[in-house]
Parts: C-alpha cells; structure tokens; sequence
C-alpha cells in the first residue's frame, strides 16, 4: 500500500509544539474498510488479532500480545512474502494452541495484503512490516478502526512522518489505542530511572551520551529468481527507502530515551558524520554502517553514536549527565556527587510484554493510550540525524519535518527497484 503523499504542510517549530502534530495534512486509505466492532471491549469479550509483517519481530509480538490478555485469538495474518507467512503459521500455531485461529481465508500475501487485513473483523492490529510501509499500514488501520500496536520506525522520511502525525490524530478522535513499539517506554526499571532524572536527583541534565554500537544483523543472500525488487524487500535493513537507515531502524531507541529526558521536546537542529567503513558490498545496498551525530536540544545537548560493524566494542546505554549528578539508564543507576547511589529494584516485567499488556487493558476499559506524538518525533529525530550525516549539513528540525523527500518507488510490483545511490556529504543535497 503506497506511502501518503501530503502537500503544502509546512508549520513552524512553534506552531509544531503547541499541536504535536501537522495541520491540514490529509490522509486516507484507498479501499472502503469496514470498522472494528467497538472501541471498547468488556473482559469477556475475546479480541480478535491480525498480524502485518510476520518475520521474526512480527511473529514475537503476536506471542506477547496473546499472552498479555486471556480473552485473545489471533485470526487473521498478512506478509508480502507466501513462503515468511507460512513459516510464521508454523511457528504460531505451536506456540498459541488454541489461541491460533488463522484459516486459509484469513491469510493475505502481497503488496495489498494489509488491506485485504483491515477488511476482517480484527478489532486489534499488529504492524510489523518493514518501516516503509508503515504510515500507509497505520492510516488503513484508523480508517478501518482498528486498535494498533505498531512497531518502531513509524516512517523513513518526512511525508511519511507528516502522515503518521496526522493519522496518530484522527485515532485520538476516533478513541482507538495506538502503542508504539518503542519498548523501553514500557520497561518498569528504565522508567523509574527516567522518573527519577526528571524529579531532579542528578540536577539539571545539560549532557546525555547516546551509544548503540552494535554487531552485524542478518542478511538473507540472494536467489537467481528474485527481481531486484524481492532482493530489496527481503533485505529490507540494507536500503535506505526501506529502513531508513540504521539510525532509524535500530538506533531509535537510544534517540526516543533521549528525546523523553527532554520532555518529548524536539532537538533545535543537529550535524552529524558517518559513512560505509566495513559494510561495502553492493549486497549491503545503500545504507552506513556507522553514524554519530550532535542535537542540540534547549537546555541540553545530545551526542549520539551508532554502528553496525562485526568484531568491534558493544555498548548499548544511555549515559545523563547533570549539574549534581549522572545516571547510567539502561544500568539503571542514578550517582550523586555527594556519592549516594540509587539502583531500581522494583519489580521485573518484560517489557515487550508490558506494552501488549498495558494495550488490552486500555481496551478493555475504555481509557484508550495515544503514543502517536512520541513514536513520529522519535522518528523524525532519526531522519534529521541521518539527514545530517548524508549531507554534511546542519539540519533543523522545521527542515526535517518539512522535507519534500518521499523515499521509495512511484508503484509496488515484482521486477525493477528503486536505485541504490549511496549518500556522499558535501554531494549530497538536502530536499
């Protein structure tokens, strides 16, 4: 399903604050779907489940969502590929028991299987395909009035931020529950370290070290018979159209952690470098392996490191530094200079659980979540940061946001793709 194009939405950084989200952007989907049964479901009810994307984060969030409530059944599941949905069936129907209730009818392939999706009686929907097609994927879903659990990235580029803004809205209105996959939000230590930062332990934060220096992810090869179209989209990581970049993909995380200790108050603008060190073959498309770029942000500034590169030093935290103190997130510690020392140790939940969990009990009592604002700023930081190490630019925030770059191909069928070019700074100009 095509990404939505939105036109002439160009707001200020101030009027973007006061609204959290985009004015007059329009978006709809391009078949008439039916709506979800209710927006609010009693706890004998059972809820139906439909999974967009079935790979391995697919296939994982459809067990923490039938676990997270009794009274589920999955019953309807789309991917792009026949060959990834039946292994995912497999896989679930082992998994689930009786809580798997996929027939032949109810399982979708292609480009236009999340429609076919949004058009069952599914009253609540998993988005985990590739981060392209999720601003299409999401507005389908609020037309169809679905509630969402939706994976991170929610887009690649600006339209498709501009779109997700909007459609993150037109939910609220249509009090449906919208979760973002953005699971440390969700992870009880983390936010009783962030809760205690912003209550003032460490002082004012003037600082905060972003590091996700990390190994290599998969790579599924390529078979004589795909079209470059198919070997893309089952690389879906390596391209930028796809995944925006690693930054986006993987390092959102580290930037959504640091985006709340601001208050979830967008950076001011950034500059960034990076480059393909190691991961240059043309079988690794067009993205870096490496990015590091500096947010300024109001009252604080944001150093943010990312790699993918094998054989190299891991380190995935979040270090926050203060006028009276630091504290280590993911460590969750919090140190005084005076030398106290506070650790969490409160109760453990996984947190992949704790999203899909805190989701079914908004259904059920009628209080839907919204994390719209925060999943598409998150998103956007991203791109900003990716922005700026391709161009070699600084880039704003009302720059980002504003870009009139649409990643990806005009239509979706088999057969050519979209040309693999990769960025150079100082070449490469901003749109």
């Amino acid at each position: 399903m095509p990404t939505p194009r939105l036109l002439n939405d160009s707001p200020s950084r101030r009027q973007f604050l006061k609204s959290s989200t985009v004015a007059g952007a329009a978006v709809g989907a391009s078949v008439h779907l039916g709506l979800a049964r209710s927006v609010h479901a009693a706890q004998s009810e059972t809820l139906k489940i439909g999974l967009v994307g079935c790979g391995g984060r697919g296939t994982g969030a459809a067990v923490n969502a039938t676990s997270a409530d009794p009274n589920t059944r999955l019953t309807a599941m789309a991917d792009l590929f026949p060959d990834q949905l039946e292994k995912s069936k497999k896989i679930l129907s082992r998994r689930l028991g009786e809580k798997f209730a996929v027939t032949p009818e109810q399982s979708f392939t292609g480009f236009d299987a999340c429609e076919k999706l949004m058009q069952t009686d599914v009253d609540v929907v998993l988005l985990a395909a590739p981060p392209h097609f999720r601003p299409a994927h999401l507005a389908a879903a609020v037309e169809a009035g679905k509630h969402i659990f939706c994976e991170k990235p929610v887009a690649v580029d600006g339209p498709g931020c501009r779109s997700v803004f909007a459609t993150s809205k037109k939910a609220s209105e249509k009090k449906l529950s919208l979760v973002s996959g953005l699971c440390w939000r969700y992870d009880l230590g983390v936010r009783a370290t962030i809760d205690k930062i912003q209550s003032g332990a460490i002082g004012d934060v003037v600082a905060i070290q972003e590091n996700y220096l990390a190994g290599t992810l998969w790579h599924r090869g390529r078979q004589p018979d795909w079209s470059d179209m198919e070997f893309q989209c089952r690389n879906w990581l390596y391209f930028n159209w796809l995944s925006g970049d690693h930054i986006n993909e993987q390092h959102i995380h580290s930037l959504d952690k640091a985006m709340w200790l601001n208050g979830d108050e967008p950076p001011v603008s950034c500059v960034g470098l990076g480059g393909r060190q190691v991961r240059t073959e043309e079988r690794f498309g067009d993205i870096y392996d490496h990015h590091a770029v500096c947010f300024d942000f109001p009252k604080t500034k944001v150093f943010a490191y990312t790699r993918q590169m094998r054989g190299t030093k891991n380190d995935v935290d979040d270090y926050v530094y203060g006028a009276s103190g630091k504290a280590t997130v993911l460590r969750n510690t919090v140190e005084t200079k005076d030398g106290d020392v506070w650790k969490y140790s409160g109760p453990t939940v996984s947190m992949y659980d704790q999203e899909h969990i805190e989701m079914f009990k908004s259904i059920r009592s009628g209080e839907p979540i919204n994390n719209g604002d925060y999943m598409t700023k998150s998103t956007l930081m991203a791109v900003m940061g990716r922005m700026a190490c391709y161009t070699g630019q600084e880039i704003t925030w009302e720059m980002a946001l504003n870009s009139q770059e649409t990643l990806g191909p005009a239509k979706y069928e088999w057969g050519e793709a979209p040309e693999v070019k990769v960025a150079m700074p100082g070449v490469t100009k901003f749109v």
